[in-house]
């Protein structure tokens, strides 16, 4: 029974199916990744133009809403201070005045009231509304920043690949493994990356001056 080959000219074999499969995969990769980051790229841009738009109309209701709120205030210059103004000078004269002239004036007190309390009940939820709309769309523009990560992630990746495509097509055999990662490592800007190549990405915590995904 005839055992496998360990002749060299079998292993240089090996190598050579090995450096031509890389040769033709790893391209195929680079430009799958090129195309997600472009895509990526596109969508958020489109999104965060849509989000721009957003801002200066969140901004008028904000302004708007303190408005209403600050003319339903108490005090002289609010509409509830002026019902209470109405009110503290009409209620004296109610016992100067007939029966039926005197319920009248109950009943306007009363509409104004009324109608005070109506607008007070509407302006609170609608400011603290805004307010919340307002801190999600924030949330939302931080959020997008994740696409500046993605990106400097893949094009670090992209060059990679193509410096590896480079060297395969080369056939030098001055290539060190360790010298390589250590060099790959050397352009992360992200502690992320760096937990990731060590092999400990699913224990990282984020910095916190880094983008947290939500």
């Amino acid at each position: 029974m005839s055992k496998p080959s360990s002749m060299p000219g079998s292993t240089l074999d090996h190598n050579a199916l090995v450096v031509a499969l890389c040769t033709q995969v790893l391209p195929v990769w680079a430009r799958q990744l090129a195309s997600s980051r472009g895509q990526s790229e596109t969508a958020v841009a489109e999104m965060l133009a849509a989000f721009a738009e957003i801002g200066p109309h969140l901004d008028m209701a904000t302004r708007q809403s303190g408005q209403i709120t600050a003319a339903l205030a108490h005090g002289t210059g609010g509409i509830t201070g002026l019902a209470d103004a109405c009110e503290q000078t009409l209620r004296p004269e109610l016992d100067g005045l007939n029966p039926e002239a005197g319920a009248a004036v109950k009943r306007v007190l009363t509409m104004i009231r009324d109608s005070v309390d109506a607008l007070e009940r509407i302006s609170k939820p609608f400011e603290r509304e805004t307010q919340l709309v307002g801190e999600q769309v924030e949330r939302m523009y931080k959020g997008f920043q994740y696409q500046d990560r993605i990106s400097q992630m893949m094009t670090l990746l992209h060059e990679d690949i193509e410096r590896l495509i480079a060297t395969l097509e080369s056939r030098t055999t001055d290539i060190d493994a360790a010298a390589w990662l250590h060099r790959l490592e050397s352009k992360y800007v992200m502690t992320e990356q760096r937990h990731h190549h060590t092999g400990a990405g699913d224990r990282a915590v984020a910095d916190d001056d880094e983008t947290i995904f939500f």
